[in-house]
């Protein structure tokens, strides 16, 4: 189970970004952390981290500017389900789980959050005139961070917070929900003299 969840988690983070959890798991297996088997192991070379930090750069760079990151989440929209296909597999190994279903696994989890990504991007833009991209970007990052982290070094962890999200989301929806109900049902101010 461990691994499923690691790669639930590796998944997840690349829908927020390909190549956070790309590079974590790549430093994994050079450390010894992660065990990649073939093709994977390419991942974890001189020439495989190279070119995921040059990739990374060129996302992070992209996903910070308004405009660019619309066009960069529209590129991205077959590479991060992709990535998460990948990583998915990279992570169940040989014998763990059909190939078929984990590389549609990672498909699902990573295209999932990606879409949830790209879909409240430009509602950012909208309502920050482009000032929160940056802010929201550097956040989607961290949070790709600590998924990445937490599905190498605690994958039971991964499990814990895939149920948490949605359960917080829910509780969220209710909540706004309820205060826009309260707003709507408190009486108008007291009437304007002529």
């Amino acid at each position: 189970m461990d691994a499923i969840f690691s790669g639930l988690g590796l998944a997840s983070a690349a829908g927020l970004n390909a190549y956070i959890p790309l590079l974590i798991l790549a430093l994994a297996g050079r450390l010894g952390y992660a065990d990649l088997n073939a093709p994977y192991d390419m991942l974890s070379s001189n020439a495989g981290i190279g070119a995921v930090v040059v990739l990374l750069a060129i996302e992070m760079l992209a996903d910070k500017v308004p405009g660019v990151d619309h066009v960069n989440d529209a590129i991205n929209t077959v590479v991060r389900p992709a990535t998460g296909a990948v990583l998915f597999l990279s992570s169940t190994g040989a014998g763990t789980l059909d190939p078929t279903l984990a590389a549609i696994l990672g498909l699902v989890s990573a295209g999932s959050v990606h879409a949830l990504k790209a879909g409240a991007r430009p509602l950012v833009t909208a309502t920050t005139g482009g000032l929160g991209n940056p802010i929201v970007s550097v956040v989607e990052d961290l949070f790709s961070v600590l998924a990445a982290l937490l599905a190498i070094f605690a994958p039971v962890l991964v499990a814990v917070l895939l149920l948490f999200l949605p359960l917080a989301f829910i509780l969220l929806i209710r909540r706004l929900r309820a205060r826009r109900a309260r707003r709507a049902m408190r009486p108008a101010g007291p009437p304007l003299p002529p």
